[in-house]
């Protein structure tokens, strides 16, 4: 390549160009296209006159994994794949670069490279615009499962405060009323009687309610409210479901509580709607700051067709909430056959004791 440049390489936007590693760590640029001005605001021969130029460009926070990078295609003899930041003095800039180059050994024990550098810029900026995006998105997603929660607990107050006090109040009124009904009168007592099973049902019902919007036994921390939730799937569902826990106590932000709660929640829904499974194991554990919480079913298992699908948002949901705890979500396949949902959430570090000295 140190001939003259053919049209087809002059007529490249990006820089073509040969890079030489000696033996000592000289550098030298043999070749450099007519793209070098363009891409980095050098003129190729003023490059190539000082080649440890280009190692300046680089911006410091990138050269490390630039040097580290060269030196391992060197030392493998396989291709170097580079990516960075340069700063272009020319405008008071910085660009995004690749390089990719294919080395090979010289006699005298330097190693070249044949190779390309382009302007990545814009796809480097759209990446960052998607990622910047995405975190905006997660952010509001996580506001919105806040304000759901607590929305949810003020419904659920209001209707055990406001409904159910007064449907109790309603039956003892009811009760007073009966208790003065005249005895001869059976279908006045019916028609008391039907409205008191009423009022019942009724209240059956605010109790219901209110534990589906939030069950109470969340107050009280995660491994309670996951107690409970164990035995009401077990009951409605009809599948054995079991609690292992590693700890008798655990202290969490009563926002994690609720999301890994709801997480679980969700799994066992899913589990009972999908599985077909027979019998279900939830396990918390704590080790080294980390909290993983496993739902393991021994069901059908779950299909890579089955995460694929459009309208599976309960797993997007669940993902959501890791994500939101700045912990992560992995569907696997359980130990004895079936679905395993783990969550792993980092715990935060227990407060210094105080000390307070005597003088």
């Amino acid at each position: 390549m140190n001939h003259a440049p053919t049209s087809l390489v002059s007529h490249t936007p990006a820089l073509v160009y040969q890079f030489q590693l000696a033996p000592g760590g000289a550098v030298a640029f043999p070749y450099l296209s007519e793209g070098c001005l363009a891409l980095l605001g050098l003129p190729g021969p003023e490059l190539q006159a000082t080649p440890s130029r280009f190692e300046q460009l680089i911006l410091p926070e990138d050269r490390v994994s630039y040097l580290e990078s060269m030196r391992s295609s060197a030392s493998s003899l396989w291709s170097w794949n580079w990516e960075g930041r340069i700063w272009v003095e020319a405008w008071k800039d910085v660009k995004w670069i690749n390089l990719r180059a294919t080395p090979r050994q010289l006699p005298d024990g330097a190693v070249q490279w044949d190779g390309i550098m382009s302007n990545i810029t814009d796809s480097k900026q759209e990446q960052q615009e998607v990622r910047a995006s995405r975190a905006r998105l997660a952010e509001l997603t996580a506001h919105i499962e806040r304000v759901k929660e607590q929305e949810r607990e003020r419904i659920s107050r209001e209707i055990h405060d406001d409904l159910g006090g007064n449907l109790t109040a309603i039956k003892m009124a009811l009760a007073m009323l009966v208790a003065r009904l005249p005895q001869g009168d059976p279908l006045l007592q019916e028609k008391a009687a039907y409205v008191d099973s009423l009022v019942d049902r009724t209240i059956d019902a605010v109790h219901r309610l209110t534990l589906d919007l939030r069950p109470s036994v969340l107050d009280f921390g995660l491994l309670p409210a996951l107690e409970w939730q164990v035995k009401e799937f077990e009951a409605q569902a009809g599948i054995a479901c079991t609690l292992q826990a590693s700890m008798k106590e655990l202290e969490l932000d009563p926002e994690q509580a609720t999301a890994l709660f709801r997480i679980a929640q969700e799994a066992l829904t899913n589990i009972a709607k999908h599985a077909h499974a027979s019998a279900v194991t939830v396990k918390l554990a704590r080790s080294r700051g980390v909290l993983t919480l496993k739902i393991s079913d021994n069901g059908r298992g779950m299909q890579a067709a089955d995460r694929a699908k459009p309208d599976s948002f309960g797993l997007r949901g669940m993902a959501e909430r890791a994500r939101a705890l700045g912990g992560t979500l992995n569907l696997g396949h359980a130990a004895g056959g079936g679905t395993e949902v783990a969550i792993k959430i980092k715990l935060p570090a227990p407060a210094p004791e105080v000390t307070i000295g005597h003088e």
